[in-house]
């Protein structure tokens, strides 16, 4: 429809274009005509004037129409079948008669077969293997001498101290200020007993050096000396001081 409309406004359009020029073409004319001196220009130009009236342009095509749906097929009715035969009933199967199996017949079974086994052969018992010896434990490590002479020194002030538990100042000594430090010289065994001790350096009065070698016998048996001397002789020093206060 709208296709239609616009196909007949563009010839109205067209008619009123043809005749606004036919018009402007005969205004021209009367013009010419009515001004002198130019009758002779008039017919020419109007001899070569030529006016070509456009054609319209041809209609469009109307749309082609959709096409129409097909009649729907008429639905076949069903037709009706014939009557069928009914169904013979089937006869029952013949009965077969059947006779009694007869009774198994017991057959005895043979005796196990015993078979003897072999004796099996006699395993030699296994070789002796002799246990391995557990590993030596390492040997202690030789003291060196600078070990063996700061044990010396520790040994010799635990002793001084030991000896001084039984220390007695002699009564002359004190009545005359006599003082001194008398240094004992020890023989020790390997098994820690003194075996002799002798003043090495005196005191300077004998009575003090006296004292001082009781206080060595009074102070037995001795404690025991540290690690690094047991086992073994040794000699050993000690100093017995005598200070009156």
């Amino acid at each position: 429809m709208a296709s239609c409309l616009e196909n007949d406004h563009r010839h109205h359009v067209d008619i009123l274009f043809t005749g606004a020029l036919l018009l402007s073409l005969a205004l021209h004319a009367i013009t010419l005509a009515m001004l002198p001196g130019l009758p002779t220009a008039l017919n020419k130009t109007a001899n070569s004037l030529t006016v070509e009236l456009q054609s319209p342009p041809p209609k469009p095509l109307p749309p082609p129409e959709p096409p129409k749906p097909a009649p729907k097929e008429l639905k076949e009715l069903p037709k009706k079948l014939p009557p069928q035969p009914k169904p013979q009933p089937i006869p029952p199967p013949p009965v077969e008669m059947t006779q009694p199996e007869p009774a198994p017949v017991h057959t005895p079974e043979p005796p196990p077969q015993v078979i003897a086994a072999l004796p099996k052969a006699e395993e030699p018992p296994p070789a002796f293997v002799a246990p391995t010896p557990p590993p030596a434990p390492p040997k202690p490590k030789a003291p060196t001498e600078q070990d063996i002479e700061m044990a010396r020194g520790n040994y010799g002030n635990l002793l001084s101290r030991e000896f001084a538990k039984y220390k007695q100042y002699p009564r002359i000594a004190q009545m005359r200020g006599w003082q001194g430090t008398s240094k004992v010289e020890l023989h020790i065994d390997a098994n820690g007993n003194i075996t002799s001790s002798t003043i090495s350096e005196s005191s300077g009065f004998e009575v003090l050096d006296k004292q001082a070698l009781e206080m060595v016998r009074k102070a037995s048996p001795l404690p025991l000396p540290p690690e690094v001397l047991r086992g073994r002789e040794f000699t050993i020093i000690v100093p017995v001081a005598f200070r009156l206060q």
